[in-house]
């Protein structure tokens, strides 16, 4: 079952049975939102950039993006960039998987963001979404949904970060300004 979940809300990553979930992804969806112009409605096609960032003690410790798709401990990993959007007619346009029993001890929190790479905003976006996924059974777990518009180029989506012995999930849903993931640094490091 899934759950819905809103900015700040946290789940725990434990399966129903009580065991630890043992690898998840992160999918990201998103369409090119229809523009009104001179001679009807178009669309453009937008280039949005999943990223994940590992820390360890609030230092940022690794990264997995479109130009580094393996963490270099291989826990996680970038499926490939996705450059318009859409495909998926509502599936994951990217994700990012994270074998969660591999990840370094030292590594207590991953933080994901999407951003715009080629400085669209999210006006130009719609049906927006990251959604994790039990990799194991292919259930969605929790899913969090973009609100709509914004003069922004990015978005701190969610974190996942070590709650005791398991792991918990947490949507953020801030907006932010940037085209990539080091642009995002300052806005990612309140949610730490």
């Amino acid at each position: 079952m899934t759950v819905n979940m809103t900015k700040g809300q946290a789940i725990s990553l434990q399966k129903d049975d009580g065991g630890a979930l043992s690898a998840v992804r992160m999918g990201l969806g998103w369409q090119a939102a229809p523009r009104r112009g001179l001679f009807g409605t178009r669309t453009r096609e937008v280039d949005l950039d999943a990223s994940a960032v590992l820390f360890a003690d609030k230092q940022p410790v690794d990264v997995v993006f479109f130009r580094h798709l393996v963490s270099d401990d291989g826990s996680v990993r970038h499926t490939g960039d996705n450059l318009v959007g859409g495909v998926g007619q509502g599936g994951d346009d990217e994700a990012i998987l994270v074998d969660l029993q591999r990840i370094p001890v030292h590594i207590d929190q991953i933080v994901f963001t999407v951003n715009s790479f080629t400085g669209q905003t999210f006006q130009e976006v719609q049906n927006a979404f990251c959604r994790l996924v039990d990799e194991t059974n292919g259930q969605e777990l929790a899913r969090y949904t973009l609100d709509g518009g914004g003069q922004y180029t990015a978005q701190i989506m969610a974190k996942v970060h070590r709650a005791g012995a398991g792991w918990q999930m947490t949507a953020i849903g801030n907006p932010a300004n940037g085209r990539t993931f080091q642009d995002l640094m300052p806005s990612i490091l309140p949610h730490l």
